[in-house]
């Protein structure tokens, strides 16, 4: 009988810790309800002061959540790449807490497998695709999953190409676009890395500094697009655009230099892939003989060539 008693307090044991991480989602999206709710009983029209993290790398959970709720969304759809195991991610929160529904795709099949074994996987509509995104085959990768036209939100964090995918992308029709900047690049020059089909950020320079475009060249892909720059996070490495039709007193329109700001977080590495924590100037010397591409003159320059303000 002791026996018996004792596997039944092992069984209990067992299964109160597998409960783990479904207790801890409830705690950590309880929170960011009580935090959005906080902040919008101030009445702030300063996008930047609603940031709170919930699954999100930084602070963006908390200004996805005031643009959804300030802007008319008919279609509660999201795609976002790049998203590794998911745990972490910027729509994470809208599946959960908002139960919107999307696509999400990473080059990992281990990462794709990960999310698929998660409960989350059958408990909201989420899909899961694998594939290395080039400007190529993104669109593809969206039809085929059975997305096209009006929907919520874009999110586009690849680390490289970032740029040239959204310039290709034309089967959506994205209410808000969020796509990460390379503060290093400066506010004011349209530059970012040219095109290659299979960039990777870790091959591309040992630094893990050479990727991406600057705000300025984003800023200038989404006014030809039909968007504007409303918001940068307060980290300094996404850009929050709306699209035009859907701009009012509570999304403003930006500048890029007026939003832009220097990331300050450490993420430069060395030959053997450690964090090095150099700063800012110091990272940017080490990439300064590196190629980038030019928008506004059409044309390959150096980063040590690049206009910082």
């Amino acid at each position: 009988m002791k026996k018996m008693i004792q596997i039944n307090k092992i069984w209990d044991f067992c299964r109160n810790i597998s409960r783990i991480p479904l207790k801890m989602d409830q705690l950590q999206k309880a929170v960011g309800r009580i935090e959005y709710r906080q902040l919008q009983a101030t009445g702030s029209k300063d996008i930047q002061n609603y940031e709170f993290q919930v699954f999100s790398q930084w602070q963006d959970d908390g200004i996805i959540q005031y643009l959804i709720h300030n802007t008319p969304i008919q279609n509660k759809i999201f795609i976002e790449f790049g998203v590794q195991d998911y745990t972490e991610s910027n729509t994470r929160f809208l599946l959960q807490n908002n139960n919107w529904s999307g696509l999400v795709i990473d080059g990992s099949q281990d990462n794709i497998k990960y999310i698929k074994n998660d409960p989350i996987y059958w408990r909201y509509n989420l899909k899961a695709e694998c594939a290395f995104i080039d400007r190529g085959n993104i669109n593809s990768l969206i039809l085929n999953s059975g997305i096209s036209g009006d929907i919520g939100l874009l999110s586009i964090d690849i680390d490289g190409n970032d740029y040239w995918v959204w310039e290709a992308i034309d089967c959506i029709s994205p209410r808000i676009v969020i796509c990460e900047y390379n503060s290093l690049f400066g506010p004011v020059s349209q530059v970012t890395v040219p095109y290659d089909n299979n960039f990777q950020r870790t091959k591309a320079h040992l630094s893990n500094l050479y990727f991406g475009a600057s705000i300025s060249a984003l800023n200038s892909l989404a006014e030809r697009k039909g968007y504007s720059l409303i918001a940068v996070n307060s980290a300094g490495n996404n850009a929050f655009f709306l699209r035009n039709d859907l701009l009012g007193d509570d999304t403003i329109p930006q500048s890029p230099a007026n939003v832009y700001i220097k990331a300050q977080f450490r993420e430069s590495r060395d030959n053997n892939g450690t964090l090095t924590f150099i700063d800012f100037d110091e990272g940017l010397d080490l990439i300064k003989d590196l190629i980038v591409t030019d928008l506004s003159l059409d044309r390959e320059i150096k980063v040590k060539e690049i206009k910082p303000y």
